[in-house]
């Protein structure tokens, strides 16, 4: 978004919406410039993520499997209500969906989503909220962290844009674990993702890398 119009963002969630929350915040004291939150939709009708929005002025709305006959024509709802908003990025933020695949096909390098831990760890099928930390602290490991990255059609195999390192400390539980890493990496990163996007300093170069030292056209 190099040409001074707003970055139109639409965000997914499912649950308690911090991230969306950090985002707003963000965009609200400047620290995201240049980007309008467009829409919030939710695949849970009880989403608290949806009263943030709510409380933020901003539109929001529910897309549930559970109103549609199959997952098909739930799929195919969600992508084309999407398209019909128009947004130059969908940023998943807290959002357990499985993104559609003609959604990423219609919105390509424009779908980001942050994942609680260091990608390629901790990641892919199975590994999501609590599951993350639960993996990490079994596994011993002394940092984690979260990433954001790219949507494609391989779960959490996206290009990384930004990635934030947090340690584990030996008397971590997996909520006190997933606390740190929202706090000290997620609220953050998140956030300057959109705002790096929005300036127009990221692209994906041909070996499927992010770049963002704006030499290239960018996205």
């Amino acid at each position: 978004m190099s040409d001074g119009k707003k970055l139109r963002a639409a965000v997914l969630v499912s649950g308690g919406g911090t991230n969306l929350q950090a985002l707003i915040d963000s965009v609200r004291d400047g620290r995201v410039r240049n980007t309008e939150i467009i829409c919030v939709i939710s695949n849970n009708p009880g989403a608290y993520a949806l009263k943030r929005a709510e409380k933020a002025g901003i539109p929001h709305e529910t897309i549930s499997p559970k109103d549609y006959p199959d997952r098909e024509a739930f799929d195919s709802a969600l992508t084309d209500r999407l398209i019909s908003l128009k947004p130059g990025l969908i940023v998943l933020a807290g959002c357990l969906l499985k993104i559609p695949p003609a959604l990423i096909a219609a919105f390509p390098n424009r779908i980001i989503n942050i994942h609680p831990a260091l990608i390629p760890a901790f990641s892919g099928k199975g590994y999501y909220g609590l599951r993350v930390h639960e993996a990490a602290l079994k596994r011993g490991v002394r940092v984690s962290g979260a990433t954001v990255h790219f949507v494609n059609d391989e779960l959490d195999g996206g290009p990384i844009i930004l990635q934030k390192a947090v340690s584990v400390l030996e008397d971590d539980t997996p909520e006190v674990l997933q606390r740190r890493i929202m706090e000290e990496a997620e609220w953050k990163i998140l956030p300057q993702a959109v705002d790096l996007i929005a300036a127009g300093r990221v692209y994906v170069d041909e070996n499927g890398r992010v770049r963002t030292d704006g030499a290239r056209e960018v996205i």
